[in-house]
């Protein structure tokens, strides 16, 4: 949401997109998400960008390998930083720059296949509940920006939230999003 709110073209894009599809139904259901592409493509940029967990779980390697010209012996213990691969600028153009559309003529998922967006984990390690919080971040996203318009409080601009993120288990803001949400009047 923070990053809606930072980016105001995204998000009347995005309100656009979810209320032509819903249409004047009460709520967005599973069946309206089939036909939400920029949602989805929100939704990967802002795991791009914000990753749950910075550092997938720790493996051990099997064998002795070499990889960019480090030696890796059998039984190390290797931790992968899907931080940085989330904005490393060999695969990712304008790493550091929120662009959902990045993502809209691209076949890139989240589900361990595509290593450049790895933020449930990928292989036998990967997070088993990948699809279960893709369907739920998308209906609750969805409803959100369905039946209410949104603004920062106190007359905050966007370009000037403090985007600081806390590290411990999970990735965080260090400081909390204050909005304020309006009713969305389906009748105007």
């Amino acid at each position: 949401m923070t990053e809606l709110l930072r980016h105001e073209t995204v998000m009347h894009k995005l309100q656009d997109e979810v209320r032509t599809v819903v249409g004047n139904k009460t709520h967005v259901t599973e069946e309206d998400l089939v036909n939400m592409n920029y949602l989805k493509a929100v939704i990967k940029e802002t795991l791009r960008l914000h990753l749950p967990v910075p550092l997938l779980i720790p493996r051990k390697c099997m064998e002795d390998i070499q990889l960019d010209g480090y030696d890796i012996a059998a039984g190390t213990h290797v931790i992968i930083n899907a931080w940085a691969i989330a904005r490393d600028p060999s695969s990712w153009e304008q790493p550091l720059e929120f662009k959902p559309e990045r993502f809209m003529n691209s076949s890139i998922e989240f589900k361990g296949l595509d290593f450049e967006l790895i933020p449930f984990g990928a292989g036998r390690r990967g997070c088993p509940g990948v699809v279960f919080a893709i369907a739920v971040n998308e209906l609750v996203l969805a409803n959100l920006v369905y039946q209410f318009d949104w603004k920062l409080a106190d007359a905050v601009e966007g370009k000037d939230l403090d985007m600081s993120e806390t590290f411990g288990l999970t990735l965080h803001r260090k400081y909390p999003l204050l909005a304020v949400a309006t009713k969305y009047d389906r009748n105007r």
